[in-house]
């Protein structure tokens, strides 16, 4: 399915949005961690990327980085495939790549640079910061160093969607969506969400009332094998 929105120059795009997220190579500080020896972004069996439809064709002109994800990819529970393919949205298709040792880092898809992080929309429909992927809090080390995410990775992410989400029709309610979806757990938890605020400051959300409270960043939770960093 094409999108019904006006082309858009992903060459462009690309360039635009290729900050590292942090200084460190954190593939190389969560790959020891993984089982395949592979960054947990970097292995489609731990995160399966989507793209545009439009940026998928973009990409298959361009490079054999990437083919279309069918599901059986690896040896998981067929269901979790089918709901996976089921939850994603219909502008969107899942990706998957040959993985990180053949990586052609100018060919990234945008849901590779963005990783771990999402667009969080509040439920008035306010695009405030980046949240993150909160099931990858066990395994992703970015995630348990948000302290160290750069200002101009910030601020390169929050442009963009603000001028993706003019563009992509359906785009905001999906990470509306996914916000909402991420309140439902947190609260489910007892636990308040880390934003990483449009203006540039750390906060914690209340997932009820979505009050939120200014937090220095290395007071946030560490995770998984991340929490021996600080023993």
């Amino acid at each position: 399915m094409n999108e019904s929105f006006s082309p858009l120059d992903f060459q462009e795009i690309y360039e635009r949005f290729d900050t590292p997220i942090t200084a460190i190579d954190c593939g190389a500080m969560c790959a020891p961690h993984n089982p395949s020896g592979k960054p947990f972004c970097c292995d489609i069996c731990q995160a399966v990327p989507a793209a545009y439809h439009q940026e998928w064709e973009f990409l298959r002109r361009n490079t054999d980085l990437w083919k279309e994800w069918h599901g059986n990819e690896c040896p998981e529970d067929p269901s979790d495939a089918a709901d996976l393919l089921a939850d994603t949205p219909e502008h969107m298709l899942l990706l998957a790549c040959q993985g990180a040792e053949h990586c052609q880092r100018k060919f990234r898809a945008i849901s590779c640079r963005q990783f771990p992080f999402f667009p969080y929309v509040t439920s008035d429909f306010r695009f405030i910061g980046l949240a993150y992927e909160w099931a990858f809090e066990p395994t992703c080390w970015v995630i348990s160093h948000l302290e160290l995410v750069s200002t101009p990775y910030q601020k390169k992410f929050i442009s963009l969607y603000d001028d993706l989400f003019s563009f992509i029709p359906g785009d905001f309610e999906s990470y509306a969506i996914h916000s909402e979806v991420m309140r439902t757990s947190f609260a489910e938890q007892k636990r308040r969400i880390p934003i990483l605020h449009r203006n540039g400051n750390y906060y914690l959300l209340s997932p009820l009332s979505e009050r939120l409270r200014r937090i220095q960043p290395e007071l946030l939770s560490r995770f998984g094998v991340y929490q021996e960093e600080y023993k």
